[in-house]
């Protein structure tokens, strides 16, 4: 279907230009990159990252408009996908088993909580054998806090090997571990630096192609989702607009190409009359953005993880504590 670039709700001086070089419906859009249609059209980057995201999304309802599922197709399509563990038998149980592939998490939490540790160590875990009880697949870290180091990726992944040669029983799990090595890890994450809110929805924008050329990749990460627009918006509602397209590309992305999409957030004080709380950052309409939302905290000195949202599971609060050099990144403790 040919959607009119008058129709959108772009600013007018933009529709002007889009019209003046010759972009007059979605389609002639749909196959321009970022950077191509702001030298054609004469706007800026932000503004053809901003009208890519919304033909593109358009696009992706027009296609699941038609592509309808039973509930029992999608039953088995959902169970089929599988799920990424934490190696926290409480957490896990209290998210369904892992983290969904198909769906977008959210984690959320105060720095030095361990919401990097915890993506690292998903990033890692995605990779483990089917015949372990694993995927088998690769991962994607966008960081746009400068946050990730190799270095707890090497540890993470020298754990993993060394736990799953210790469950190594029958002829497919040795030729699995023959091939689970430190450097095949590291080759399975591909890792790529933002620096701004405007190179995230570039890079958001070209995800579905690069997973297209990448199908064995089943998690997504981006370390974090509310820095880089904590910063440099005058205008909240732009921002508001911007999240929300963002939102919607996230969750066909999860839908449609088969990744478990995982976000981090920051937290934020919100102050009212009778005192103060933490609370995620990026306001209450990001809150319905996510699949589901798990927000660690302090209580004291013990971390806490708590299942705040989800549509298949009761909330919950599990303890954990961190540790490096064996693959519990985050281990539960029992009452």
């Amino acid at each position: 279907m040919q959607r009119p670039v008058s129709s959108f709700a772009f600013a007018p001086s933009v529709k002007m230009k889009l019209l003046n070089v010759g972009f007059h419906s979605s389609v002639d859009l749909r196959d321009l990159k970022p950077i191509q249609l702001s030298k054609e059209a004469g706007i800026s980057l932000e503004e053809a990252v901003e009208v890519l995201q919304a033909v593109r999304c358009e696009s992706a309802q027009e296609r699941g408009a038609v592509g309808k599922l039973t509930a029992l197709e999608l039953l088995e399509r959902e169970q089929e996908l599988g799920t990424i563990v934490t190696f926290c038998s409480a957490l896990d149980s209290a998210m369904g088993g892992g983290v969904p592939v198909g769906k977008t998490t959210e984690i959320c939490g105060a720095p030095g909580v361990g919401k990097t540790q915890l993506c690292i160590q998903l990033a890692v875990d995605v990779q483990i054998p089917v015949c372990f009880g694993g995927l088998g697949g690769k991962a994607l870290y966008i960081d746009t806090e400068g946050s990730f180091l190799v270095q707890r990726v090497v540890d993470l992944a020298n754990a993993a090997v060394q736990h799953c040669g210790l469950l190594a029983e029958d002829a497919d799990q040795q030729q699995a571990l023959k091939e689970l090595t430190l450097e095949t890890i590291l080759s399975n994450l591909f890792l790529v630096r933002c620096h701004d809110y405007v190179e995230l929805l570039a890079e958001t924008y070209l995800l579905p192609d690069f997973l297209a050329k990448h199908p064995e990749i089943r998690l997504v990460v981006i370390d974090s989702i509310a820095f880089p627009f904590r910063h440099d918006f005058d205008d909240l509602s732009q921002r508001t607009r911007l999240l929300n397209g963002l939102a919607q590309q996230l969750i066909q992305m999860a839908t449609n190409c088969n990744v478990a999409v995982v976000l981090t957030n920051q937290m934020t004080t919100k102050v009212w009359s009778g005192g103060s709380k933490l609370i995620p950052a990026l306001g209450e309409s990001w809150g319905h953005a996510a699949t589901q939302r798990l927000i660690l905290h302090w209580e004291g000195t013990q971390r806490l993880a708590s299942l705040y949202k989800s549509p298949s599971q009761m909330e919950a609060t599990v303890p954990y504590h961190i540790t490096v050099s064996i693959i519990h990144l985050i281990k539960g403790f029992t009452n």
